[in-house]
Parts: C-alpha cells; sequence; structure tokens
C-alpha cells in the first residue's frame, strides 16, 4: 500500500500558489494536493495548469480542487489566506484583518475531523499562528508558522554572497518576530567552523542585518509583493515534516515561558515541532529577543 502523503493549501493567492508550484518543480513526499480558496473559479483554473505540469514534473502527485470536508484526512494544512501586505504597511498592520478571517477558516478545518498539522504562512505570522493554535485546540507542537525561516535564508544569502561562499555553508540564525523586531544574534554566526567576525566588520554586520529586515518591504515596493521565496520556505518545511528529516528551522514555535509562538530553532519531524534547539546569547542579545517576544505580547493581548 503507497504511504500517502496529503497536503491541503488554503488560499491560493501568489503565496499560495508560489508554494503549489515550487512542491511540483521539487522532489517532495506530497502526492496528493487540495486547493481551498473563496475563488472557486481561480482555483479551477489554477488545478488545470498545475496538472498540465506533471507530465515535466520530478514529483507525481494528484492535485485536485477542493472544499473544508478534504481537509479531514490530510496530514499537513498550509494556509496562506488573508490580506496582503500593502506598500507602507507593517506585519503587524495586518493583524486585525486577519485574525477575523482566520476564525471562519479554523472553524471549517476542524469541523472535518482535522487531526494533522497546521503550518502557517500568513502574516503577521508569529502571532496568526498562535491563534490558530488557540482556535483549534491542536496541541502547541502540531501547529508551527514559517517564523524567520525565510529571514535567515536571507541572511545567508547575503552573507554568502559577499564572501563568495556557498550559503549552504553559513550557518546562523535571524530569531524573534518576523517583524521589525526580528535580529541576528552575531555572536553564533560561523562560515564553516570560523566565527563570522573573522571575516566581517561590526559595520558590514548592521548593513546585512538591515538587508533582511528591510528584505520584504523593498521588494513589496518594487514588485507589489513577495512570495517566491515563502514559496520555497514552505516546501522546506514540508519536506522537514512529512519526510520525518528531523530537520533544524527557525519557526514560529511556542515558547510556554511567555505564552507566544516566537521565531526560533527547532527540530521538524512528522509530529511537527519535536524539541526545541537552546543555544547561548550574549546580554545585548537576550535583551533583543525579550524585546521582541514582548512586542508580540502586545499585540496579542486584546485577541482573547
Amino acid at each position: 500500500m503507497v504511504d500517502t502523503k496529503k497536503v491541503v493549501i488554503i488560499g491560493c493567492g501568489n503565496v499560495g500558489m508560489s508554494y503549489a508550484y515550487a512542491l511540483l518543480n521539487q522532489k517532495t513526499y506530497v502526492n496528493e494536493l487540495c486547493l481551498i480558496d473563496l475563488n472557486k473559479e481561480r482555483v479551477e483554473g489554477e488545478v488545470m495548469d498545475l496538472n498540465h505540469c506533471l507530465a515535466f514534473s520530478p514529483s507525481t502527485m494528484k492535485i485536485e480542487v477542493g472544499d473544508y470536508p478534504c481537509c479531514k484526512d490530510a496530514d499537513l494544512i498550509v494556509i496562506a489566506a488573508g490580506a496582503n501586505q500593502k506598500p507602507g504597511e507593517t506585519r503587524l498592520d495586518l493583524l486585525k484583518k486577519n485574525a477575523s478571517i482566520f476564525k471562519g477558516i479554523i472553524d471549517n478545518v476542524m469541523a472535518s475531523g482535522f487531526n494533522g498539522i497546521f503550518m502557517i504562512a500568513t502574516n503577521p505570522v508569529d502571532i496568526m499562528t498562535y491563534i490558530t493554535q488557540k482556535y483549534s485546540g491542536l496541541p502547541h507542537h502540531k501547529v508551527i508558522g514559517t517564523g524567520t525561516s525565510l529571514d535567515t535564508a536571507r541572511l545567508r544569502y547575503l552573507i554568502g554572497d559577499k564572501l563568495k561562499v556557498d550559503p549552504a555553508n553559513v550557518h546562523g540564525y535571524v530569531i524573534g518576530e518576523h517583524g521589525d523586531s526580528e535580529f541576528v544574534p552575531w555572536s553564533n554566526v560561523n562560515v564553516g567552523l570560523q566565527k563570522i567576525s573573522d571575516f566581517l566588520y561590526e559595520d558590514d554586520m548592521k548593513k546585512i542585518a538591515e538587508e533582511v529586515k528591510n528584505a520584504a518591504y523593498e521588494i513589496i515596493n518594487k514588485k507589489g509583493a513577495t512570495y517566491y521565496g515563502i514559496g520555497m520556505t514552505l516546501v522546506k518545511l514540508t519536506n522537514a515534516i512529512l519526510g520525518n528529516e528531523h530537520a533544524i528551522a527557525v519557526v514560529s514555535n511556542y515558547d510556554e515561558t511567555n505564552d507566544v509562538y516566537v521565531g526560533l530553532p527547532a527540530v521538524l519531524d512528522g509530529s511537527g515541532v519535536s524539541r526545541k534547539i537552546f543555544f547561548d546569547l550574549n546580554k545585548e542579545e537576550e535583551k533583543k529577543l525579550q524585546n521582541s517576544i514582548d512586542i508580540i505580547k502586545e499585540n496579542i493581548k486584546d485577541l482573547f
């Protein structure tokens, strides 16, 4: 019997479809893909277009238009629905718009009998992940946000580009809120086994950190939205979960001490977040992380 891995995408705009297309272009563990969106006609066209790619795809999967009952036997539900971030808006400006949208989505998903893993891409992602867990009642480890995974990919790309090394050999993370308070704990960044301070001056580090933090704003100002990067990020996280890879990623995961979801390293496997990865921060970095957590908490407190 074939082990079926089913993914449902809720929200088939730029992010949802970039994710679907990226899944189709890579070897993944997904062999059933179901698309849900308020615009049924749009989804029918997207499904046709994706299915026509299968002859040239390394993946073999069944792709179909869905509705909430198809969530019942899903292994993973990825939510990319919600209002888009507009030029001049912060991710936190989206909160009130997207919180109300999520209530209806989660209620419909849970009514189907779903008991798999949620992965959230909608911004502000840390808070939307928290909301999803509260509305669904699922264990914290089964509700995950994309967190600062894409920010971390941007960081590694920029360092690699600056030093002319493969980004895969740059080891470091962006942590905290996926937003304006995120930061790079430079004390833990290495290239190979060498400290980043052997390669970059402090001014270089500050410049790179600002580029990472402002990347989404710049892309939105230039082309209206950012979606390819998060689409690829979602595939990476999907494979870690459905392939039971025990891979480390910087995702929005639950911090019990502060009662928030925040971007920190964790091990992902078939259960969702199987355990957290802890590392030492210096005093300045500890303050930055707590500041980031406090901002998330401040924006959550009036929701429940």
